[in-house]
């Protein structure tokens, strides 16, 4: 039963970041149509400020209620920036090449994206919040809730 009970956090879990990843994404999307378009930036530029825009949404929602951590806030943002100090040029280094090979600006960042997705939840899952998931008071409000049935 505790299994079970597991599991299904686990899927909810894995939901929840899937949402907040897709409103980070569509901030990514909008603002770097937004300098690539209407302030003509070029793709590094473009890349780079519409990521760190995405990743302070991300990081503030998914503390909050994916992972509902109770974390040291700037060891934990110490620790995604970390992830995104090896993500970031790897990722605009290689989009670059990508789109400088032909490749169409919009794919590129959507594969940036998808690795991003994937690769960001693990780190945050057994990194960042490892040993401190369900310890803040959404996660106590949530058991209060849970236990009063």
């Amino acid at each position: 039963m505790a299994e079970e009970t597991q599991a299904k956090k686990n899927i909810w879990q894995a939901v929840k970041f899937t949402l907040f990843s897709v409103s980070a994404g569509i901030i990514q999307i909008l603002s770097f149509t937004l300098f690539k378009e209407a302030f003509g930036w070029s793709y590094p530029w473009s890349y780079g400020v519409s990521l760190v825009l995405s990743v302070l949404w991300n990081f503030t929602f998914n503390r909050r209620y994916t992972f509902r951590s109770d974390a040291n806030v700037p060891l934990a943002m110490a620790k995604v920036a970390a992830y995104y100090a090896l993500f970031t040029p790897l990722s605009i280094y290689g989009g670059n090449a990508l789109v400088a090979a032909g490749w169409n600006e919009y794919l590129v960042e959507a594969l940036s994206m998808l690795v991003n997705f994937v690769t960001e939840f693990c780190f945050q899952r057994f990194v960042v919040y490892r040993g401190k998931i369900d310890t803040n008071d959404v996660a106590a409000r949530a058991k209060q809730r849970e236990q009063g049935r």
